[in-house]
């Protein structure tokens, strides 16, 4: 892909070559919006608000990493949600679903039930204490450590110094251990602390 150039035909209003741009980025997007927010529906709906944004300021983007700067916009988008649900705290029905999180498509034929359930069981635990953790911290131990990104690029993203990620995502990843040692009965058996 000719991330430059699609970018400079986008530039010039050229749809096809936005939506490959965004074809390229849309997992990673709806995966920081969906680990943010913990709701598949809103995340979906960020992303899509964060792809309008996007388009409509790509003649402002000034260079550089264009998924930093696409990151950005999600990340800005995930935010405003929060605020939202703050100001209107709501339920969902889809909430008393059994499996809300269920999809034949992700299953994996070699994984056992019992690792199945073991690997569910771990993963809202962790999703939990994401969620208890202030946002600016969930997003920089999302963008880092389920993401991938280096130090730089959350740096950029989120549009703090070097030194504020860093701090951020030591105090995240304290206070998740903390949730995590705090919580143990919710881990599965095999990722307890020995004794325990």
């Amino acid at each position: 892909m000719d991330e430059e150039g699609l970018i400079a035909a986008a530039r010039r209003g050229d749809a096809q070559a936005f939506n490959k741009l965004i074809l390229a980025y849309q997992t990673l997007a709806y995966n920081v919006a969906y680990r943010t927010l913990h709701d598949p529906d809103d995340a979906a709906d960020a992303t899509q608000k964060a792809f309008i944004s996007a388009f409509r300021a790509l003649p402002g983007f000034r260079g550089g990493s264009f998924k930093a700067w696409l990151l950005r916009i999600v990340t800005n988008a995930c935010y405003d949600e929060l605020r939202r649900r703050k100001r209107r705290p709501a339920s969902s029905l889809d909430d008393l679903a059994l499996e809300p999180d269920y999809s034949p498509v992700l299953v994996d034929e070699a994984e056992s039930p019992e690792e199945r359930v073991m690997r569910q069981a771990l993963g809202h635990t962790i999703q939990s204490g994401l969620d208890d953790l202030p946002d600016h911290q969930r997003v920089t131990l999302i963008l880092s450590d389920i993401q991938g990104l280096s130090y730089e690029e959350i740096a950029e993203v989120t549009g703090v110094s070097l030194g504020t990620v860093k701090s951020r995502l030591s105090r995240g990843r304290s206070r998740l251990r903390e949730y995590l040692q705090q919580n143990q009965e919710l881990l599965p058996r095999p990722y307890r602390p020995i004794g325990k």
